[in-house]
């Protein structure tokens, strides 16, 4: 599950120097800081003439990718060594390479990819919006730099359409939809029941992306025990229908945009409206307890009150 902390974001340079290699060396504890004079390739032409991005360079081309990454960009790439897909269990790789398994393999490479050039002294504690469409998580602390699980062992790999950041793990999004990712945190039983009832899981489970505010089982417990047990009579469906998409947006609205303030139409039909106060993101009358948790498709923000349309 991903936070974002929606008061400022903490600030704090990249400390770790940036670096490039010459054809044929590989990162590591003694490489000297020093930054390339000429860039002649691409980024994939600049991973493959490293030398340690075999199973990467594999990857891409299994996914169709190549023709991508070599358009004008600019990209920023988070690219896992030879060693880093080698840490994963045994077997992942190839079968992320089978070709039933393509779509899985282009959201995580794609999760590796950032648009935009994005400069090692430009990094600071936040969250980045990928190519998959998730967002990853950029931590500085203690002189080094986190991307999720990953740690950056190298900085400012130049290519002519954007630049490369080596980590030591592969980082993997989210592969379960909203509905998956709801019933998997346990804390959404009474919310799973109604989407049921209303015939809205299939739909929760589309493309989207959705913004869903999701009440938890205790969020339905402050309401009186007869309004949970009306909405649940068959001639009351639409009516439940309506309040459960109410709690859904078109789009994926993460917290930050949320506590600036916003009013955004719901399925229902009605506006919802956001805001920040107290230092929390007030969605209507309701806190957000826990935010930007991310799916397949889309992202969830916990809620601790049910959002009741006029």
């Amino acid at each position: 599950m991903k936070r974002l902390v929606v008061t400022a974001v903490i600030s704090g340079l990249l400390a770790a120097s940036g670096t490039a290699w010459a054809q044929g060396s590989k990162p590591g504890k003694d490489a000297k800081a020093s930054q390339a004079t000429a860039v002649s390739g691409d980024i994939i032409d600049t991973a493959v003439a490293a030398g340690f991005f075999g199973t990467l360079a594999a990857a891409l081309k299994a996914a169709g990718l190549i023709d991508a990454l070599k358009g004008s960009g600019p990209f920023t790439v988070f690219a896992p060594t030879d060693a880093a897909f080698a840490k994963l269990p045994p077997g992942t790789v190839e079968t992320l390479l089978k070709p039933e398994n393509k779509a899985r393999l282009v959201s995580i490479l794609k999760y590796h990819v950032v648009s935009g050039e994005v400069m090692a002294k430009d990094v600071r504690t936040m969250s980045a919006p990928t190519l998959a469409g998730q967002r990853i998580d950029l931590v500085v602390k203690g002189g080094k730099v986190t991307v999720d699980q990953a740690t950056v062992t190298q900085t400012d790999v130049k290519a002519t359409n954007g630049v490369i950041h080596v980590i030591d793990t592969v980082i993997m999004p989210n592969d379960k939809d909203l509905v998956a990712t709801a019933v998997g945190a346990g804390q959404f039983k009474t919310l799973a029941m109604l989407l049921e009832r209303a015939n809205l899981v299939s739909a929760l489970q589309g493309t989207g992306p959705f913004t869903v505010f999701a009440p938890t089982d205790e969020a339905f417990g402050k309401l009186p025990k007869e309004t949970l047990e009306n909405l649940l009579q068959p001639e009351n469906s639409e009516k439940l229908a309506a309040i459960l998409k109410y709690h859904v947006v078109q789009g994926a609205v993460y917290a930050d945009a949320a506590a600036k303030g916003a009013t955004v139409s719901s399925l229902q039909g009605n506006s919802i409206t956001t805001k920040s106060q107290g230092g929390k993101v007030m969605i209507e009358n309701a806190a957000v307890v826990a935010a930007d948790i991310e799916a397949s498709n889309g992202v969830i923000h916990v809620i601790d009150t049910v959002l009741i349309p006029k």
